[in-house]
């Protein structure tokens, strides 16, 4: 065994006396192992509400979606489509129009943003695990169905697929070229039938329609354009392949966007907390560390006497320095081990018994989310492992230096 790690494993695990540097070097110890607990625990949150968001968005968002780079809208025309539909990947294609309106049924109002959407709407398969009433469908004959979002449905008490009472949409026309002041021919309408109701997430649920497209069409009198194309690619295609052959063809007149890049804002704004949060911690694991600092330096004057035997034994500076980098090391390796394997169980626990809930009712998920990444446990050795050795070599400069053979 290294005759430096030797001296400063007997210095640190010694039971022979207890005495307050042992003390303070245990409690060192104890912080780190609960900060690291900790970190690892909370970072282990964000992964998990980051891959919740993810599922969440993958439900009612298409994998790809073609958007304007310019303006909402865009004009769709069948040379379009087919170089959309010949792209090497691509399965389904989806036309969509998106807007606001305004939405009364019976005695009930509310604005809502309505989802026009083409038949093939329904081979996506994303959103049949979340119908909790009805049935799917969007056209039969002549009459145009609505898929509605579980908030509006409670708010609104509509009854689902009950044809006698539709749903009234009403859109605020651009122009009112025939210059009657009707108020009638102000604004578009269209009927409805809700046949089905989602539950998803609030933010979709209290907002979202999905309805036919040719019934959006009528409504804001859009016969030959679109806000959006969704796009599902083939199985056994990458999605980033995909959406790089769509980009290439489709050229700079057009965004392809994948789910992070469709939530853009909502991810960035989560990649920022948790940055906020790990330097939060890393200065918490840089005030536990100063319990190392202090505990190495109190450990340079109490061995001065066993420094002066080593030094008069022929031990150099660089072999003092070693002994006190190595008792840091030894201190926050230990404390970090701990930490580690704590936060991991911690982790382990919530995603195998959900010991902790959401806290509210009808909550997307039974436990709060958690996901553990051998990232973050990396990286949290990496910060501990910089911090003690920069805490470590002060005492270390100031043990080689007193270390006298006049203190025997």
């Amino acid at each position: 065994m290294n005759a430096s790690f030797f001296i400063a494993k007997r210095y640190l695990l010694s039971k022979r006396k207890t005495n307050f540097i042992s003390i303070i070097s245990w409690l060192a110890v104890t912080a780190v192992a609960i900060i690291t607990a900790s970190l690892i625990v909370v970072m282990s949150v964000f992964n998990g509400l980051e891959d919740l968001l993810f599922s969440l968005n993958n439900t009612f968002d298409a994998p790809l979606l073609v958007k304007p780079t310019k303006g909402k809208s865009f004009v769709v025309t069948d040379s379009l489509l087919n170089t959309i539909e010949q792209t090497q990947g691509v399965a389904i294609v989806t036309e969509v129009i998106e807007d606001y309106a305004y939405l009364r049924y019976r005695q009930a109002n509310q604005l809502v943003t309505i989802k026009g959407v083409s038949n093939n709407f329904l081979d996506h398969k994303r959103i049949d695990k979340a119908i909790n009433n009805g049935k799917l469908r969007l056209t039969e004959d002549n009459s145009n169905f609505a898929i509605i979002g579980a908030g509006i449905e409670y708010n609104l008490s509509v009854i689902i697929d009950e044809p006698y009472f539709p749903m009234q949409l009403y859109y605020i026309k651009k122009s009112n070229a025939s210059g009657s002041i009707d108020p009638s021919q102000l604004y578009s309408q269209v009927n409805v039938v809700p046949t089905a109701s989602f539950s998803i997430v609030q933010q979709y649920d209290d907002n979202y329609i999905i309805i036919p497209l040719r019934a959006a069409e009528e409504l804001m009198d859009y016969p030959n354009k679109r806000t959006a194309i969704e796009i599902k690619p083939k199985e056994n295609y990458s999605l980033a392949q995909v959406q790089n052959a769509l980009q290439k063809k489709l050229g700079e007149r057009f965004l392809v966007l994948n789910h992070q890049q469709q939530h853009a804002d909502l991810y960035k704004l989560l990649k920022m907390e948790k940055l906020f949060v790990f330097m939060a911690f890393a200065i918490l694991l840089g005030i536990g560390a100063l319990n190392i600092f202090f505990g190495l330096m109190m450990l340079t004057l109490d061995k001065k006497k066993d420094l002066s035997i080593l030094v008069s034994m022929g031990a150099s500076e660089k072999f003092i320095q070693r002994i006190f980098l190595l008792e840091g090391i030894l201190i926050a390796g230990i404390g970090t081990t701990i930490g580690l394997a704590l936060g991991g169980l911690i982790c382990w626990l919530q995603m195998n018994f959900k010991l902790i809930s959401m806290g509210v009712n009808n909550a997307v998920t039974e436990g709060y989310p958690i996901k553990p990444m051998a990232s973050d446990f990396l990286l949290a050795l990496v910060l501990v492992a910089c911090i003690t050795f920069l805490v470590s070599i002060k005492p270390a400069l100031l043990a080689a230096k007193n270390a006298k053979v006049d203190y025997l």
